[in-house]
């Protein structure tokens, strides 16, 4: 088991039957590899809400299928909650609070004691009002308990064969809607059909921003010049669901 640290391993051999808050993303998907290569009963928790775009359920349910594990999907009305609606800085916090809780009743009714998710030792923690949601909760965060970063996981994803080893990291659509604007469900759905048309034209790893009615692109170094040299294409293709559109001439970061 080249591809999975000793650490980690170990961490299975503790808690042999788990839950894992599964997104599809690169972080879940090689926990949930790592998971079933040690021979845990891994259950893998997929929430379905208005801030997940629907190709991030269609991969979790493939790379599910990939390795033999059943997927449960859970629906929540996250904008039922007037602190997500309302879109506060923290609005991250009341949306995990909100998720996790449904993902731990349900396992907990399927007996899964032990729920895990992907946070990994890169991220930092001071900056992610979610993290404090997980931690009283008591969900458990493998990657980062075993030290394992970001560009390893990658590599380590990579080496097992993951199609998810280079998936560029997806925020939810709700960090496209400024703090402090409320968010409704017509904004998400035009932001999502938005980045969709961008997808469609070759751009990757890219964010359509809302920024008073109007949709800021930003896209990274190496596409920023294509993405001006094909504004034009770009306008009509947003043409749909945004009047303006602008666009950062800085590598989106």
């Amino acid at each position: 088991m080249a591809a999975i640290p000793r650490a980690l391993r170990d961490f299975f051999g503790e808690h042999p039957r788990l839950a894992l808050a599964f997104s599809g993303g690169a972080d879940s998907a090689y926990l949930l590899y790592a998971a079933t290569a040690c021979g845990c009963d891994a259950a893998a928790y997929c929430v379905k809400s208005a801030f997940q775009p629907g190709f991030e359920l269609d991969d979790a349910r493939r790379l599910a299928a990939s390795l033999g594990a059943g997927l449960r999907v859970i629906e929540a009305d996250v904008l039922a909650d007037p602190d997500v609606r309302a879109n506060p800085k923290n609005r991250c916090y009341y949306c995990k609070r909100q998720i996790f809780s449904k993902i731990i009743e349900r396992a907990k009714a399927e007996g899964y004691d032990v729920v895990v998710d992907g946070t990994n030792a890169s991220d930092d923690l001071n900056d992610r009002p979610g993290a404090r949601a997980l931690e009283e909760l008591g969900v458990l965060s493998p990657l980062r308990l075993c030290g394992i970063t970001k560009d390893e996981l990658r590599g380590y994803s990579r080496e097992a064969g993951l199609f998810t080893w280079d998936k560029p990291a997806y925020a939810c659509l709700a960090t496209r809607v400024p703090a402090g604007t409320p968010i409704d469900l017509d904004t998400l759905a035009r932001v999502e059909r938005a980045e969709a048309a961008l997808f469609a034209l070759g751009f990757t790893d890219f964010r359509c921003r809302v920024f008073h009615g109007a949709a800021r692109l930003q896209f990274p170094a190496a596409q920023v010049e294509e993405a001006a040299r094909r504004r034009g294409e770009l306008r009509s293709a947003l043409a749909p669901w945004f009047d303006v559109i602008l666009m950062d001439t800085e590598d989106r970061g």
